[in-house]
């Protein structure tokens, strides 16, 4: 009987149209792209784990770990297909879902379109009680109150509890103490916002408690099936999950809080492109990841993600902070649009041409799949445009119809605006990679950056096949395509660390500053962290101290990394130093000369991961050898507007510095490496391709 081993690990990305799959067997990659199957997620994997372990060698029962990142989360809380659910709140504060900030993130739009909120207000129940500011009881919980919902919503037919009191961040006595009742006469999860996210400001707070429960059936369900399945196969290993925060968590924990799951699949990309930066010495990257259905622009400083701890599903304006759901927990930082290979293309009523946010999906898919679908998207685009070869599409495992794309093009967007297919096929990708364009400036001005003073680090299946027009559009003249790219997110769930972030907020004014109470404070929150952890490694812990400052009256915060150390004497002048700092890193110069103006500390955060080992450093060639390539086909070029002639060369038959003048498509079995007219293709010494401007010297 063959016996698991650590050094096999398996990562599974499952995405909107396709299914990623990574197979490490001690440094050796095998992969695989499987179409999603929607009535059963996990049957991709299945699929895709049968395939990659024939490829290796090897039999599912050798392997060690299987890592394991979703969308399902967050397409169930844009589609609206969770569960049934209940609200929980302290009475008065019902609508607090509904009212959100009040901030109107568009002024002069009369016609205000906002998200509807998850649970519609006859869900929602209010109980008296009240949690002071500072953690007090002020009024006691209504426990009769409490038995009366109870039995309202046994009869309802719910599926989840949500329960987010005002200020239980300070004090969760009363979010438990209601749980507690609850459960003796519900059989549903219920969650309490001080376990989900157990920050201050309610509208976020609730929103997260109520998302968390709102897909909690349907994530334990399927997470339980996962195991279930990969048993039965005879994989019996652990299955860990990867959180939007870029960490790696138990099965356990992400069915309890599977809200920490979304955006976990994005975060894996990020991770893959932070281990490709600090591969290369690279401290400033831009990473574009471009999938099936959606494509995610990230910042990478100095070999990291950049992230946050609130962020935004199912926003209603494109690139329009305020307008979508706010999700309160920690988050790989990045903007995300609706612009993957199956996003669909349409025109609008003032006749011009729109892509995404609606896509093909794996079913029925674009077009060209052959698989019902009818309408045309970037793929069937890409394919009318040249640069995908229908005869060897996914390493030959979908054959693409050429026809087909052409039809759907020419019936929904050509015969509108009276184009040939051609130049219909060329004014979507256009727009698609204007849009992405637009969505990185945004991005880099968002974060005070200049988008082109960065390498591009481009992934995902559809990215290689757009990332030189990219380039072009934002003015950079690098971009790494690694290898592996047609599957680097299912490659970053690979490298990603056990990881968990614990977050607290205790507003503290400096002026007022008790080192013995944060201290306090930091333990707890470093012996939770570390909890879950330790859930999955017994190596070596290391932790990262952040504080969320700012100058009393401001409405919002900046992190403070803190040493990891006891505070003492002295702490008060070296966190308004630490403060000061960093304010003037962020905005240019601190306050200075306003008299009594206080500093304070809102929310305390403590983060605890494995250390994980460097990768093999390299250093980028520019190339010496200039390759012929024996096979051509015509591929448009948008430089030059015409079908140009273009080198069509095999990945696996380029060496370390050998160079492939542009237009040419370099092809491998997830994904083709589009090279236009302006760029050069040059074969790195760890088997990714450079692309780089040809008036860059070879």
């Amino acid at each position: 009987m063959t016996s698991r081993t650590d050094d096999i690990r398996l990562g599974a990305d499952i995405g909107g149209t396709f299914t990623d799959i990574a197979l490490d067997v001690r440094g050796t990659i095998f992969s695989t792209k499987v179409l999603t199957n929607y009535a059963a997620p996990e049957q991709a994997i299945l699929d895709g784990l049968e395939i990659v372990a024939r490829d290796a060698g090897i039999s599912p029962a050798e392997i060690g770990l299987v890592i394991h990142g979703t969308t399902l989360a967050t397409n169930a809380l844009i589609e609206r297909r969770g569960a049934k659910t209940a609200l929980i709140t302290t009475e008065g504060f019902r609508d607090v879902i509904e009212m959100r900030t009040e901030n109107r993130f568009e002024q002069y739009d009369l016609n205000l379109k906002l998200p509807t909120p998850l649970i519609p207000r006859e869900h929602r129940f209010t109980v008296k009680g009240r949690i002071g500011a500072e953690g007090q009881e002020l009024q006691p919980l209504d426990e009769a109150a409490l038995e009366e919902i109870a039995g309202t919503i046994a009869a309802g037919g719910f599926g989840a509890v949500a329960i987010g009191f005002i200020h239980s961040y300070m004090n969760p006595a009363h979010e438990r103490r209601a749980r507690e009742i609850l459960a003796r006469r519900l059989s549903v999860p219920i969650s309490i916002s001080a376990d989900v996210s157990p920050q201050m400001r309610e509208f976020e707070r609730f929103n997260t408690v109520c998302a968390n429960a709102y897909v909690r059936p349907q994530m334990a369900d399927y997470l339980a099936r996962l195991q279930s399945r990969l048993k039965d196969m005879g994989a019996t290993c652990p299955v860990f999950m990867i959180h939007s925060g870029g960490g790696l968590i138990s099965v356990e924990t992400a069915s309890e809080f599977p809200v920490r799951l979304v955006e976990s699949g994005p975060a894996g990309g990020a991770i893959f492109a932070a281990d490709i930066a600090r591969r290369f010495d690279l401290d400033s990257v831009v990473s574009y990841d471009m999938g099936g259905t959606t494509a995610k622009i990230c910042l990478i400083e100095d070999f990291a993600p950049q992230t946050a701890r609130t962020f935004e599903v199912a926003r209603t304006y494109r690139f329009c902070k305020g307008s979508g759901m706010p999700i309160s927990i920690p988050v790989i930082e990045m903007i995300e649009i609706g612009a993957g290979g199956g996003s669909l293309a349409w025109v609008d009523a003032m006749g011009r041409i729109q892509t995404g946010p609606e896509s093909a999906g794996s079913e029925p898919g674009p077009a060209c799949y052959g698989r019902g679908g009818e309408r045309p998207a970037i793929t069937d685009a890409d394919l009318v445009l040249g640069k995908l070869d229908p005869d060897n599409f996914a390493g030959g495992a979908i054959r693409l119809d050429t026809a087909a794309s052409q039809r759907a093009i020419t019936r929904d967007v050509g015969a509108r605006l009276s184009l040939e297919p051609q130049a219909a096929a060329f004014g979507i990708c256009e727009v698609v990679d204007e849009n992405m364009a637009n969505a990185a400036r945004v991005h880099a001005v968002e974060n005070g950056k200049n988008i082109s003073d960065n390498v591009m680090i481009a992934f995902g299946g559809a990215a290689p096949l757009h990332a030189a027009r990219l380039c072009e559009k934002l003015g950079l003249d690098r971009c790494l395509v690694p290898q592996g790219a047609g599957v680097g997110s299912a490659i970053g769930f690979l490298k990603a660390p056990f990881g968990y972030e614990a977050l607290a907020s205790k507003l503290v004014r400096l002026s007022r500053f008790r080192a013995d109470e944060v201290n306090a404070l930091l333990a707890d929150l470093k012996a939770s962290a570390e909890s879950f952890v330790r859930a999955g490694t017994s190596g070596t812990i290391r932790r990262e101290i952040t504080a969320f400052m700012r100058y009393a009256g401001q409405g919002w915060e900046i992190p403070v990394p803190l040493a990891d150390e006891p505070f003492g004497e002295g702490a008060v002048a070296g966190l308004t130093e630490a403060f000061r700092r960093n304010y003037a890193r962020f905005f240019g110069r601190a306050i200075d000369g306003l008299d009594g103006l206080e500093i304070e500390v809102v929310t305390w955060s403590v983060k605890a991961s494995d250390e994980r080992p460097a990768p093999e450093r390299h250093t980028i060639t520019t190339g010496a050898r200039t390759v012929a390539a024996g096979v051509t086909r015509p591929v448009f070029d948008p430089a030059t507007g015409t079908m140009q002639t273009s080198a069509i060369v095999e990945r696996a038959t380029l060496s370390a510095g050998d160079r492939v003048p542009g237009p040419a498509v370099i092809v491998e079995r997830e994904t083709s490496t589009v090279v236009t007219t302006t760029f050069d293709a040059v074969m790195q010494s760890d088997g990714g391709i450079l692309l780089v401007r040809k008036e860059i010297a070879a």
